[in-house]
């Protein structure tokens, strides 16, 4: 299964995705490859520092640029989950994983400037169908305020509707200080003694890869 987290927006928490699952399907048992496509190298940057800090298990890291579908479709071969963390713009490797991917996340935080990119994701989903029929796209509320009271969840959920390549997930991913830690420590929120963070990083997986929920 390729799962592309990527789309037309920087600074929405595509990184804190792509690690925060790949650090929670290695932990259930699931052979995970995390591939950067990245010129920031945000993905292979945490890598580095789970593995200068000797956390287990180790999760596998692959750098690629440029077309990226061959090297994508053949991991696939070899891991049962491959993550691509993609940059936040219209790209040559968005473009080609899209090709190829079984699924998009596109994380979205539920501001005017990152809903009005939304248009343009679901523009490439459409054009993406046609050579890959079988691809599902979902948009992930990103960075959310924590305070129930802020409608920004249901404004997002209602904007969301208008767009026909585009769901939204059911899980919500808040603004915690704690997803910013674990990635600058080459940790998994799941690992730290964050309950909230674990259980949306939790739900998320159960929503997207079928897993079954953990103790």
């Amino acid at each position: 299964m390729i799962v592309l987290i990527g789309g037309e927006k920087g600074g929405v928490g595509k990184s804190t995705l792509a690690s925060n699952l790949a650090v929670h399907l290695v932990r259930e048992q699931v052979d995970v490859v995390l591939v950067d496509t990245d010129g920031q190298a945000t993905g292979a940057r945490f890598v580095e520092r789970r593995d200068e800090g000797g956390i287990q298990p180790p999760i596998p890291c692959v750098q690629r640029t440029g077309d990226v579908a061959a090297t994508l479709r053949d991991l696939a071969k070899r891991y049962q989950v491959v993550i691509v963390d993609a940059g936040g713009r219209d790209s040559r490797e968005l473009r080609t994983a899209l090709a190829v991917a079984n699924l998009l996340l596109t994380p979205i935080r539920a501001s005017q400037a990152d809903l009005e990119t939304l248009p343009k994701v679901n523009e490439l989903v459409g054009l993406a169908r046609g050579l890959n029929p079988e691809l599902k796209a979902s948009a992930v509320l990103s960075m959310a305020p924590s305070n129930p009271v802020i409608r920004e969840v249901e404004d997002a959920r209602e904007l969301l509707a208008q767009f026909d390549q585009l769901e939204l997930a059911d899980t919500v991913i808040r603004d915690r200080k704690v997803y910013r830690d674990a990635l600058l420590a080459g940790q998994g929120v799941v690992e730290l003694n964050n309950s909230l963070a674990r259980a949306e990083i939790q739900l998320l997986a159960q929503e997207f890869f079928e897993l079954e929920p953990s103790a």
